[in-house]
């Protein structure tokens, strides 16, 4: 009997489960880990294990897009994975761009205000790599209804992250076009050339190829 095989989806901070509404699992059984508000007082590994808590599975696949592929790295730490996969993030705070580790170092996140406001929404877009309406409006139900306690929580754990552990059956697909983390500091297994940050939902045909690869891959190492 073959056992059922389950993959546990993490979005960036404040999406959920609709940002992998495009992708293809292939015959994995799905699970999406909600966001939960933070303490003010969790650092990521406490927080990653709280997360963990929804992961009800033994060997279970963890991908993570952005600040999710980050925090399915730190939920790797504890479990065994059968692999973790993580798209438009980092692996270690080595891959970060130079003004994210400038900024943690400087504690920028406590001097500057980090909830969005209306004048850098243009920005943030364009950092995101949006390209239609429906993806915009994704993004505006998320930014309307994200805290600010919560935002300010995220983004001081991203710009503070000193990961330098990596998972060894972990992969890593990155967009070529990505403006939040540039490409030129990261070492990804699968590159989309036409990929930004949002490529998830606007280069999926792209991202599905790469994820039939990697799961195939898989099949082959158990089979």
């Amino acid at each position: 009997m073959e056992l059922m095989k389950h993959i546990y989806c993490t979005s960036g901070f404040g999406a959920d489960e609709r940002v992998f509404s495009k992708l293809n699992f292939s015959d994995y059984d799905v699970h999406f880990i909600k966001w939960i508000e933070p303490s003010i007082k969790d650092t990521i590994e406490v927080y990653a294990l709280k997360m963990l808590e929804q992961v009800r599975h033994e060997r279970p696949v963890l991908f993570g897009l952005s600040f999710g592929g980050m925090m399915s790295i730190e939920m790797a730490k504890h479990i065994t994975t059968e692999k973790v996969i993580i798209i438009s993030s980092v692996k270690t705070f080595h891959e970060m761009p130079w003004w994210m580790r400038t900024s943690g170092k400087m504690q920028l996140d406590k001097i500057i205000p980090l909830k969005s406001f209306g004048l850098i929404k243009p920005i943030e877009n364009y950092n995101l790599g949006i390209e239609s309406k429906e993806e915009l409006q994704l993004v505006n139900e998320y930014r309307s209804r994200i805290s600010t306690d919560y935002t300010n929580w995220a983004m001081h754990e991203i710009l503070h992250w000193k990961n330098e552990w990596t998972p060894e059956n972990m992969v890593h697909i990155h967009g070529a076009k990505d403006h939040i983390f540039p490409i030129r500091y990261i070492n990804a297994d699968y590159r989309i050339e036409d990929g930004g940050h949002f490529m998830i939902m606007n280069r999926a045909k792209e991202v599905n190829a790469a994820l039939k690869k990697i799961f195939e891959e898989t099949d082959v190492i158990h089979s």
